[in-house]
């Protein structure tokens, strides 16, 4: 663990563990996935637009079974993730927590895919972003919802030093319950590290 690391995990506390949320914690998730579903949001609106990644799944993201790897599938939300923290911060940031993630349906080869990333809650120097990823054949018009999850990146300075980001202040009804399941998941998480510590030692 190199020092910048530690400095982010003394920072943010639980947010800083790298447990996944499972069991009946998803059943919670699952209350929130309609509100990051076919949201093709803009400015207009007063909804902060999502930073949107496009792509076709190629051959060298096959796993055993024929189907997109989960691991190339991660891959594809950490960039996105990447590109959204540091749109908003405006600097460098790293990747410290990726939680709740549910792979909802397979992603074929040569299938056309679509990474919607967007800010739903921020601390100090915390951005809590919510991915979701969707694809479909290149020939047709509808997206099929394959995958969440949120991941937590922290802005960092030129010395590897947490740094403060702007404030997100959710103004639409989305927003605000997207912000609400970022604090749940804050809250689950404390609950999963108590439940850890017996076995980090």
């Amino acid at each position: 663990m190199t020092r910048g690391t530690q400095r982010i995990n003394k920072t943010l506390g639980n947010e800083g563990n790298s447990s996944l949320i499972s069991g009946k914690k998803l059943i919670e998730i699952q209350d929130y996935l309609p509100f990051l579903r076919d949201k093709e949001t803009t400015m207009e609106n007063g909804i902060i637009e999502p930073l949107v990644l496009r792509f076709l799944a190629e051959p060298g993201d096959v796993n055993f079974g024929g189907k997109v790897h989960g691991g190339a599938v991660m891959k594809w939300i950490d960039q996105a993730g990447y590109a959204c923290a540091v749109n908003w911060c405006g600097g460098y940031a790293v990747t410290v927590y990726v939680g709740g993630i549910r792979f909802l349906n397979p992603i074929h080869i040569g299938n056309l895919v679509e990474i919607r990333a967007k800010v739903i809650y921020t601390g100090t120097s915390s951005m809590h972003i919510a991915v979701d990823v969707f694809s479909k054949k290149p020939e047709k018009k509808e997206y099929k919802h394959t995958t969440h999850c949120i991941i937590i990146f922290v802005a960092l300075d030129e010395d590897a030093k947490p740094v403060a980001v702007p404030h997100f202040d959710p103004s639409s009804e989305e927003e605000k319950k997207l912000s609400r399941y970022a604090i749940r998941l804050m809250d689950l998480r404390k609950g999963i590290e108590a439940e850890m510590e017996d076995y980090k030692k």
